[in-house]
């Protein structure tokens, strides 16, 4: 079977679908970008210092502050399940006075510069805080877990959010309608027909708000130092060390959470997409 050279199908596809060709160029030079980038420095790693490589993986601090990024962004991102999926769901199915402030107030740390989101909740649960000083004796969030977790869901909740929401609006609200007409009370219309049908935008949402929370470090550098996160470490041995030092730990948490990443990607890549009609 004779095959179409390249060279024809390229021209064939610029005279019957220029927009498409020209997008994919674009969408090229993007992927090219971000591909390269990370690329070139793993490849840097590995060929110019791989015992360093294997030497980070190695060190104790090293696994300690990548294990606590994973823990906390995991906690963060349960913390911001439970509060972030209701509030979506009211956004998504009611309408009332005030909605577009509340939906800009909970997109508002997407957009706010990651140090003043740290001194923001510093002025929250700091020592001398509002939540901070009053909770001092029950919980300590200044260089503690909680004020890692805390800073974590500041900055990832957002995506969460707006994932969950944008699958609760997908969903036709005679659906859960007819679940009630059943005889099922509100609570579980939501947990066993709502919740199963809007879970691939749930999912998306908290990978995407699992992934930020890991990669945090202005706003949580600034109420907790210590104990250290991936993201401080690797620039604690930048400041200290310079590159050569803080390169290994960087290329090893882009292995680790990446593999994670990927995983989950293709764990959900079968789930069915559900939309209203």
């Amino acid at each position: 079977m004779n095959k179409i050279p390249f060279r024809k199908q390229f021209k064939k596809a610029i005279k019957t679908d220029p927009l498409m060709v020209s997008f994919s160029f674009l969408a090229l030079l993007l992927l090219l970008f971000v591909f390269l980038t990370l690329s070139d420095m793993i490849i840097v790693q590995v060929t110019s210092d791989f015992p360093g490589l294997i030497a980070a993986a190695k060190n104790e601090s090293v696994i300690r502050s990548i294990k606590l990024s994973l823990y906390a962004g995991l906690l963060s991102t349960l913390v911001s399940f439970l509060v972030g999926v209701p509030a979506a769901y009211i956004l998504a199915r009611k309408d009332f006075f005030g909605k577009r402030v509340v939906e800009s107030i909970l997109d508002i740390p997407v957009v706010v510069p990651h140090t003043v989101a740290g001194i923001a909740l510093l002025t929250i649960f700091g020592s001398r805080g509002l939540l901070g000083e009053p909770l001092g004796s029950y919980i300590q969030f200044r260089d503690a877990l909680p004020g890692i977790i805390v800073a974590m869901v500041f900055v990832s909740a957002p995506f969460l959010t707006n994932s969950a929401r944008e699958g609760f609006q997908n969903i036709d609200p005679r659906i859960e309608n007819a679940a009630r007409s059943l005889g099922a009370p509100l609570w579980k219309a939501f947990l066993l027909v709502t919740l199963p049908i809007a879970s691939r935008h749930l999912l998306i949402g908290s990978i995407m708000c699992w992934a930020r929370a890991i990669s945090e470090f202005g706003a949580v550098v600034m109420i907790a130092y210590y104990p250290m996160v991936g993201p401080t470490l690797i620039y604690e041995r930048f400041i200290s060390h310079g590159l050569s030092a803080s390169r290994p730990v960087a290329v090893l948490m882009i292995l680790v959470t990446l593999t994670i990443f990927i995983a989950v990607r293709l764990i959900s890549a079968g789930w069915r997409t559900y939309d209203k009609d």
